[in-house]
């Protein structure tokens, strides 16, 4: 076993020092380090091509992947193992010691003088964390493929592969990094005649649930969506509040639907994702007036294992549909109730439930108004690229607003939609021979090292957390994959992602990274044992099994 981690807790150190914090500036300074880092190695002083300085395409921010490989000399081989890690991080304005967030050592004695919790507290005086934005997610991952990376360059003979590094910005927010690095491997696979057979994430791990000892591995990983839904209602005056329905009635009992439904839970091999939960619910309303709003927007966290992003529309539509009639029932039921109490007659109730998605919609205008609706709407959206402040989530819900404009029928409805990213579910379940042999090599390595460290070191089917590696393979097919292109209101304008390069790339991909608490918190935390020492074996362990 290398005995590597108080250099790779140097390397740490020196990365966390750097500030990177996704869309901010930082990420480009902190490419411009690893790059430098890199390219001083007397391997790469040598070999300069082999270190690439790739800046991200289609992007707002100024900022740029790294990427570097050794070619092994033991006995050549296009084999080539990827190791991949995202150089970004949240922000600090969560840390009562701001100033010291990215100096560990600082951090750690200033701690001792807070009032912290008592788990905080202990782990603090063991010695056996370290403290730190980034120390966890994930800059002792990236550390850790560092020290391979160096080790490599000054060992070539000792792989009868290759093995390349790819450190991505922006996996905090949009993932631009590592779409940008699809093109660059692409292209580095045909120049080289690469065979990527393997690919290892270095993000971070934590317990599953309060006294969860495991540290885990994972094997593929979770696929998130952001179903999104624009309700109209019918507008009316508040003192005549039964001559029209609020669309903010009825999307709270969209919320109360889907929100924590264990029915929306996606199994797979045994394992479970959480349910949804609403990351927004509002009106569309643009100030205060005494009229009900016209439309109100909800969107939802989706996680899925197995679930295609068409199947998941089809199971929301139901849901849809179910909390659109419990509306309505409720709503007459407690119009009868006002009538009887005030003596006041009551007008029929002709609503009925209607649920569709942006594509029917979309047939729908294209029908009634061809050409017209098509080049209103292309110049609606060019125009809507201007407000720099709409976000993807925003653009898309302008945009279902202004084509509902256009619907002949404008009875209260739901029109269902995704408005941003969708990150893909990865199986790894050893269906072709890349898969296997990974298998093989991670069940191998635990073997090897489990004997070295106290806790459990157990495998899992998912990686439980959104990251990069949703976009080195695909399980979904394409008629899967175009619900989503179909249905999001922003595509090819706001938001675009070429699914079919990562079909190109499809590798399989498990995640080893650094154990620890509080990613994305004031008291992230490493393990140090686990993060610098097991971690950089257990990857070690693959790659000679598979490249070595």
């Amino acid at each position: 076993m290398f005995d590597c981690s108080e250099e790779i807790w140097a390397l740490t150190k020196q990365l966390v020092r750097i500030e990177s914090i996704v869309n901010e500036g930082g990420e480009k300074v902190m490419s411009q380090g690893l790059y430098t880092l890199i390219s001083s190695y007397p391997y790469f002083q040598q070999k300069t091509e082999q270190v690439i300085y790739q800046q991200t395409e289609d992007d707002d921010q100024e900022r740029y992947n790294v990427i570097a490989f050794v070619k092994g000399t033991k006995s050549p081989s296009n084999k080539t193992v990827l190791l991949m890690g995202h150089i970004d991080t949240v922000g600090i304005d969560d840390f009562n010691l701001k100033d010291l967030a990215l100096d560990p050592d600082a951090l750690a004695q200033g701690l001792k003088q807070e009032d912290l919790p008592e788990v905080v507290k202990d782990h603090l005086e063991s010695g056996e964390f370290e403290f730190g934005r980034g120390v966890l997610d994930m800059k002792s991952g990236i550390s850790s493929h560092l020290y391979l990376l160096k080790y490599y360059s000054e060992h070539p003979d000792e792989l009868e592969g290759n093995l390349m590094v790819v450190f991505e910005c922006d996996e905090e927010d949009g993932s631009h990094g590592i779409l940008s690095a699809l093109k660059e491997l692409k292209r580095l696979r045909d120049l080289h005649g690469f065979d990527y057979v393997a690919a290892i994430n270095a993000d971070f791990v934590s317990p599953r649930y309060n006294g969860d000892q495991n540290r885990y591995i994972y094997k593929g990983t979770v696929g998130k969506l952001l179903p999104s839904f624009f309700i109209t209602g019918s507008e009316t005056h508040v003192g005549s509040c039964f001559e029209g329905i609020d669309p903010n009635f009825i999307a709270a009992h969209l919320t109360r639907q889907i929100s924590y439904n264990p029915a929306l839970c996606n199994e797979a091999f045994g394992e479970t994702t959480v349910p949804p939960v609403s990351l927004k619910q509002m009106d569309l309303k643009p100030t205060y007036t005494v009229q009900t709003a016209l439309s109100a927007y909800v969107y939802f966290n989706f996680f899925i294992h197995s679930w295609s992003p068409k199947e998941v529309l089809e199971r929301l539509k139901v849901e849809a549909e179910t909390a659109f009639s419990t509306a309505l029932k409720e709503f007459k039921q407690h119009y009868v109730t006002f009538s009887e109490v005030s003596g006041e007659p009551m007008n029929d109730i002709t609503w009925e439930p209607r649920v569709m998605t942006y594509e029917d919609m979309h047939t729908i205008l294209l029908n009634e108004h061809g050409e017209l609706y098509t080049s209103h709407m292309e110049t609606f959206k060019e125009k809507l690229m201007l407000q720099t402040d709409l976000d993807t989530r925003m653009f898309a819900a302008r945009v279902v607003e202004e084509a509902w404009k256009w619907m002949p029928d404008k009875n209260p409805a739901i029109i269902m939609f995704y408005s941003s990213l969708y990150s893909p579910r990865i199986e790894v379940t050893g269906k072709n021979e890349k898969e296997q042999n990974l298998l093989d090599a991670l069940d191998a390595a635990v073997e090897t090292i489990q004997p070295s460290y106290p806790h459990p070191i157990v495998t899992k089917n998912f990686f439980p957390y959104i990251s990069d590696m949703s976009f080195v393979a695909l399980s979904d097919d394409a008629q899967e994959i175009s619900a989503v292109s179909m249905n999001n209101p922003g595509w090819g304008t706001k938001h675009y992602v070429d699914y079919e390069a990562i079909r190109t790339i499809n590798v399989p991909i498990i995640n080893i990274g650094p154990y620890g608490y509080d990613a994305h918190k004031q008291y992230e935390r490493m393990e140090r044992n686990f993060s610098l020492n097991i971690v950089p074996n257990l990857t070690n362990q693959v790659l000679k099994s598979l490249i070595g």
